[in-house]
């Protein structure tokens, strides 16, 4: 496990799992507000990168993916997908060109996933695909002030510090050293992730913390995601859904011409049918919901009858109730509809219903996507 901020955490007093994993500093009301109101720092260590170099990595990687990467230039990127045949989800991940490579980071745990993924349609082509995850340790920064914490900790990134949404910049600062800079979908709205590797990550860390950027985990993390109606890879999207279900119609393309499942996923488009979408759907109490549980509605031979399953859970801050993301078949999804709970034990108490995505009022603005 990549976790080179572990002894920081443990010695600010931090709640973890026992795997490592940052759930709070112990205010998430707190790290809500900084992220809505100001700015919250993210660890995103555990992300996973894959570099892809060679003479035909833009020819191989454009006939696979379902975006975009012919005709990029260094630092541009764009959020993108691997496909089955039939036009499910294998891989999710965001893709950036660099002068000699094009690297692909990936949701944590998934880059050597992703390089098995690629490495089958690899034959003849001079393609070298590395898990660079080991050198890497990405933070995250998001909230309507990030980009004035950003500055104050590091004024060397201010030339670089206004990039369109999903480029790269690269440059050496003075005590740190070589740092990426990426800007890209992070819990619910754009942020900066900030990558000076793990080395220096927990001086990087110490330095926005110093700047007045408030640290967060993923109790925080989940919630700004599911306000925003974000799905995660490898917990609300995975190779049972199509992109559309999904919300992800900014990871692939209708117009660069053929790659894995583009038959697929055109054919959606024009003439609909999706069986099932990504829903916001509020729930009558707070207790969480694992993943997994079903939406049920009344049926007259069986009694009920599950249209739906929800992915993940958090609480609401606007909706000062639980919230879930939950996939609805299509027949059922209106505002307003109603859902009871089932896991594998029974009935479970409270109903869902679903909503529009809550609207932060004083805050960032919220954004779909994929994280």
């Amino acid at each position: 496990m990549n976790a080179p901020l572990l002894p920081l955490h443990t010695a600010a007093g931090a709640r973890l799992t026992p795997e490592g994993l940052l759930l709070t500093y112990g205010d998430v009301p707190a790290e809500y507000a900084a992220g809505t109101q100001d700015a919250l720092l993210l660890d995103r260590t555990a992300r996973g990168r894959v570099r892809v170099a060679g003479g035909d990595r833009v020819e191989f990687l454009h006939r696979l993916l379902a975006g975009r990467v012919r005709g990029l230039e260094p630092g541009q990127g764009l959020p993108n997908l691997l496909l089955t045949s039939k036009g499910k989800i294998v891989q999710a991940f965001e893709l950036v060109s660099e002068q000699d490579a094009i690297v692909l980071d990936t949701s944590p745990g998934q880059a050597a996933a992703l390089i098995t993924a690629l490495d089958m349609y690899l034959f003849t082509d001079d393609v070298q695909l590395t898990d660079e995850t080991p050198a890497t340790a990405p933070l995250g920064l998001v909230g309507p002030q990030a980009k004035q914490r950003l500055i104050a900790a590091l004024p060397s990134a201010e030339a670089f510090i206004d990039l369109p949404a999903h480029h790269v910049a690269q440059w050496t600062d003075e005590q740190l050293g070589d740092i990426r800079l990426a800007q890209r979908p992070i819990a619910g709205s754009f942020g900066y992730e900030l990558d000076a590797g793990p080395e220096q990550a927990p001086a990087l860390h110490e330095r926005l913390c110093a700047a007045g950027a408030r640290p967060g985990g993923r109790v925080v993390e989940d919630i700004l995601r599911v306000e925003a109606v974000q799905a995660e890879f490898g917990v609300d999207v995975d190779d049972n859904i199509y992109p559309q279900e999904a919300r992800l119609e900014s990871a692939f393309s209708l117009d660069k011409g053929c790659y894995i499942g583009q038959e697929v996923v055109a054919k959606i488009d024009t003439y609909g049918g999706l069986n099932k979408c990504l829903v916001p759907l509020r729930v009558s109490h707070d207790d969480p919901l694992p993943r997994g549980t079903k939406l049920m509605v009344p049926d007259e031979e069986r009694g009920t009858r599950e249209v739906g399953i929800v992915t993940s859970w958090a609480y609401s801050f606007v909706l000062d109730t639980g919230l879930a993301l939950g996939y609805v078949k299509r027949r059922h999804q209106s505002l307003g509809a109603r859902f009871t709970l089932e896991n594998e034990a029974g009935p479970v108490a409270g109903e869902a219903e679903q909503v529009e995505a809550p609207v932060r009022t004083g805050g960032v603005p919220v954004t779909g996507g994929i994280d």
